[in-house]
């Protein structure tokens, strides 16, 4: 009897499956590109999961900066409130991972997506008040409109081709620079002063917190993984630093640190929970209104979105500009694959933002620590946004992390971006200044846009003015005279309200 006879007449069934399984693997490839980019599938595992590692503070500290408002003109008071501040935190969970699996999915990009800080501390010290929430989550969500149309309509695409590519690379640096005082700051090895200069190490200029010593242990144990070239380093780096921590909270019992614990960490103290599961709460998914136009009059909430617009589009585009160059994605002009599709997308993710009341959604600058664990593709933003949504479920997991370790891993990584420096070319003071004032900008003032916008300005009015106006590309006229507006909003909306 032949062996066809005894299997049925399909004697290669188990091959079959086999190379079945093979080309459903080709597919995953091909789709997301992984071999053509250098990438491998364990590395985009790698990578989203550092990613969400170090942008899981989000889903902690957004519903701490949405809650420190009146609870007369909004209902999301959190302070002495858990229930409500777990509702922040599945909408914020809720909306980072949708976008996030999406932008990887459309984009092909490793890029997070969740609540971006700058915009959600605007609206919860500057807006709320004038406004209710709900007011101000409408706001955003013509915010989020506006930038999906000006780049469906290819205005943002523009815009983006038209910034030269050693501004570009200035812009990189800039990011670098700023995530790494980001970390800095969050871990307290820099911290404010009183009186003399704006920052201090430490308190009064030495270490004296176990959570800033934990911070040192682990950039030094990232950067010996990375100098060694071990892969996985930051991720292996980011888990041997938690074990740490929690070892150490076990004994010394630190807790969270505030004004009357200076001592303790920064965000949330390293315990593992006894309760790890709870339910989502989507009640406040789409409790936003227009109704500021009514309240504060239309040329004040016009003024207000004018600024949502151009910090949400400048800094993504930054972002996304830094993001793209650490990976090897970019060309000579600095522009990278699927442009177009992650400016739409990520202007559908400050729409969402809005809808769910958890603030505007935008590309985290944090998705550098993914991408410097080897991360080159959507794939990793599939990982990290599937993360983001079991976050929800397991929201007491996410400050497992300590801040301070995630802040290591963020000073690790702008070192890295920092290298983009060699391909400014100095020696070209036209070139020079306004890089300059881009780098330093950004992280002096704690903002992309600004950074961005000294940038724009300084490199039309200097090259320009030394002969080489000819060379300037007309939108950067546009987006320069937009700028000075921007600066100028403060005094532009007093006159406005007289």
């Amino acid at each position: 009897m032949s062996i066809m006879t005894q299997t049925g007449g399909h004697p290669e069934g188990p091959a079959q499956k086999r190379g079945d399984q093979q080309v459903q693997i080709s597919r995953l490839d091909r789709f997301f590109q992984i071999t053509e980019r250098g990438s491998t599938k364990a590395r985009e595992i790698r990578g989203g999961f550092v990613t969400f590692f170090t942008m899981a503070y989000i889903v902690i500290l957004n519903p701490l900066i949405l809650g420190g408002f009146s609870a007369d003109t909004a209902p999301l008071d959190v302070e002495g409130n858990w229930l409500q501040a777990v509702q922040i935190g599945a909408v914020t969970g809720l909306t980072a991972g949708v976008m996030t699996i999406i932008f990887g999915l459309v984009a092909n990009l490793p890029f997070g997506i969740a609540a971006g800080l700058g915009i959600n501390s605007f609206l919860a010290v500057s807006v709320v008040g004038d406004v209710t929430w709900a007011e101000a989550m409408g706001l955003v969500v013509i915010n989020g409109l506006l930038i999906v149309f000006l780049a469906v309509t290819g205005a943002r695409t523009a815009i983006f081709n038209a910034v030269p590519r050693q501004l570009k690379a200035a812009i990189t640096v800039g990011i670098g620079l700023f995530i790494a005082f980001i970390g800095f700051v969050d871990s307290g090895f820099v911290t404010a002063t009183e009186g003399g200069p704006p920052v201090q190490m430490g308190d009064g200029g030495s270490i004296t917190t176990v959570p800033t010593v934990v911070f040192i242990v682990g950039l030094i144990t990232m950067g010996i993984l990375m100098a060694r070239r071990v892969q996985g380093g930051l991720l292996i780096g980011i888990v041997v630093t938690t074990i740490i921590a929690i070892i150490i909270e076990m004994v010394l019992k630190l807790g969270a640190g505030g004004p009357d614990n200076p001592t303790g960490w920064h965000l949330n103290a390293p315990v593992v929970p006894s309760n790890i599961v709870s339910i989502p709460d989507f009640s406040l998914l789409g409790a936003f209104s227009f109704g500021a136009f009514d309240r504060i009059g239309v040329l004040a909430a016009t003024m207000l979105v004018f600024t949502l617009v151009f910090t949400n589009f400048f800094d993504a585009m930054g972002t996304m500009t830094g993001l793209a160059k650490q990976a090897g994605l970019t060309n000579k002009q600095g522009n990278f694959p699927r442009l177009k599709s992650a400016l739409i997308i990520e202007g559908v993710g400050a729409v969402a933002g809005g809808a769910s009341s958890g603030s505007s959604n935008t590309v985290f600058i944090d998705s550098a620590s993914g991408i410097g664990e080897g991360a080159r593709t959507g794939l990793a933003s599939v990982v990290t946004g599937a993360l983001f949504l079991a976050a929800m479920f397991f929201t007491p997991l996410t400050s497992v992390v300590p801040l301070e370790v995630a802040a290591a891993a963020l000073v690790v990584v702008g070192a890295m971006m920092v290298a983009q420096i060699r391909e400014i070319n100095f020696r070209n003071f036209s070139v020079a200044l306004p890089a300059f004032l881009t780098i330093v900008t950004m992280p002096l003032t704690y903002s992309i846009a600004n950074g961005i916008g000294a940038g724009f300005i300084t490199w039309v009015l200097i090259r320009a003015g030394s002969g080489k106006a000819k060379k300037i590309h007309p939108l950067l006229w546009v987006v320069a005279a937009g700028f000075l507006v921007y600066f100028a909003r403060g005094p532009i909306t007093l006159w406005m309200g007289g």
